[in-house]
């Protein structure tokens, strides 16, 4: 026998006008974690869709050997059956269903007339959870219960099947730090156990942290496999794009001018518990050419006061004034908000920022189907011709405008979210984790995009959990800390250090 658990070889899989992979060689050894790395739309979740039956065999060319067996999979219930099971980004769990249920769906503890045994399910669920580290009853809900246990459930769903590869499609992106690091230490463990994982993660520090080898893949091609050993940062980017960065963030110059935005008092109260302050009595101002961060930690407020500022999209008991260029705005619906100049690019992309089921063209219009209606009729050809425009100076990769939004990457969806409040025209721009979940290359576009905003005389409001993010794009950077501004830096005398203490400090009683 190999010491190879998985053989991958000369896997080519190809859509209607696209080519997305090329012949791609994988090797992963048994007992290791290895990563795959590659920019958005590179061909990763692709290549790991062929391997777990989602794109059965016979829907592309290459062959796929596991545990020394040439194995051609009909479907996902085939690679289950070998102990492959592929944890996708987006959780395939039932929310009203609970733990139990969940770990169990399809795979159900049976007793001995052919019913389901509740109390050897909730007891085999118990020990399944207790295997992740989730300290939850199984019967509670998946809806009663964050992201990151329900990554742990997805783990311990894996587990029920006997899993010998486990496949975990960029497991933190929806994480925070705390639970992040808990995920990372249970793969880890896992191995321990002699569960050999497969992680695709843009999370080049993670990467770093627990792969063992490191496979690049750029346009559906195989770059390279690193060793542990041989593994930099620098290494995996340059593979990722084609070409060194030696600069992570693009040059900028500011042409800073008068103040566009003026934000006082503002307050907002949890729209659930109305007796809690969310956002507490901020003050905040933003000039032409300008881009101003954010920082805080989770949960200080910095997204329920982007959303309720743009027309009261969260929060209760709204108070304070907001002024552009000097004159008193209202902000009341989200209408108001763009007819009076502001803009606001969701964290939430899939959920709040697009129609994932609508085309491209539809999605950088529907912000402004105003500037392109005539007696109520929007007008088709000029609707195509602004999408035309935008997906060739956004760069945004698809073969037609009218693709459906939901089948691009995380990095071309971002840039249909820009083009969308770029096309309404706007004075100022909100955005709210602008490159969360995308690649390195990608993200570069996207500062581009940003410090273009700023060049014509936009005023831009950056919100990122990510210091260096901020310190490289921003002029200047305000720290929020329990839903109240504590500092404000100008980019010179900002360090992660000053950043942090002021992100860290309790809010006067």
């Amino acid at each position: 026998m190999t010491t190879n658990i998985l053989e991958m070889r000369s896997i080519t899989k190809t859509f209607p006008g696209v080519k997305a992979l090329q012949n791609v060689t994988l090797e992963v050894a048994r007992g290791e974690i290895h990563a795959i790395c590659g920019e958005n739309g590179a061909g990763k979740s692709t290549l790991m869709k062929v391997l777990s039956g989602v794109y059965p065999h016979g829907t592309y060319e290459g062959d796929i050997v596991f545990e020394d067996e040439t194995v051609e999979f009909r479907d996902i219930r085939d690679s289950e059956a070998k102990g492959i099971v592929i944890i996708h980004q987006e959780l395939a769990l039932s929310p009203y269903l609970s733990i139990a249920e969940n770990i169990f769906l399809n795979n159900e503890v049976k007793g001995s007339v052919g019913l389901i045994d509740w109390n050897k399910t909730n007891q085999e669920a118990a020990k399944l959870l207790a295997r992740v580290g989730l300290r939850e009853n199984p019967t509670t809900k998946i809806m009663d219960i964050g992201v990151g246990k329900q990554q742990l459930v997805e783990i311990a769903k894996a587990l029920s099947k006997r899993v010998k590869l486990l496949i975990l499609d960029e497991p933190t992106a929806a994480l925070n730090d705390e639970d992040s690091a808990h995920l990372l230490d249970l793969i880890l463990h896992l191995k321990e156990q002699g569960i050999t994982s497969i992680i695709i993660s843009h999370k080049l520090n993670e990467i770093k942290k627990i792969s063992d080898t490191v496979t690049v893949i750029r346009d559906g091609k195989t770059i390279e496999t690193i060793a542990r050993t041989d593994v930099t940062e620098e290494r995996i980017i340059k593979d990722m794009v084609g070409r060194d960065l030696e600069h992570r963030y693009p040059d900028h110059t500011p042409h800073i001018g008068e103040e566009i935005l003026r934000v006082e008092n503002w307050t907002a109260h949890h729209p659930q518990d109305t007796s809690r302050v969310v956002v507490n009595n901020v003050n905040i101002n933003v000039r032409r050419g300008e881009i101003v961060g954010i920082a805080g930690l989770m949960g200080a407020g910095r997204t329920e006061f982007a959303m309720s500022l743009f027309g009261r999209s969260y929060g209760s008991r709204i108070s304070g004034k907001v002024f552009k260029s000097g004159k008193e705005i209202k902000t009341r619906t989200v209408s108001e908000a763009i007819e009076n100049g502001l803009a606001y690019a969701t964290e939430d992309r899939k959920t709040f920022g697009l129609n994932l089921i609508e085309d491209i063209k539809r999605n950088v219009s529907m912000a402004s189907l105003g500037k392109l209606a005539r007696l109520g009729l929007v007008n088709d050809n000029e609707e195509f011709k602004i999408a035309n425009e935008y997906r060739a100076s956004m760069n945004i990769k698809a073969p037609t405008v009218l693709a459906k939004t939901g089948k691009l990457s995380g990095g071309n969806q971002q840039k249909v979210v820009l083009s969308k409040w770029i096309y309404s025209d706007p004075d100022v721009l909100i955005l709210d984790e602008p490159t969360r979940g995308i690649d390195v290359g990608a993200k570069y576009e996207i500062y581009t995009i940003i410090n273009r905003l700023a060049a014509a005389g936009k005023g831009v409001i950056v919100i990122s959990s990510e210091l260096p993010e901020l310190l490289g794009i921003c002029d200047r950077i305000y720290a929020l800390s329990e839903g109240t501004i504590t500092g404000e830096l100008p980019i010179a005398e900002a360090n992660p250090e000053s950043l942090i203490k002021l992100m860290t400090m309790e809010k006067p009683s």
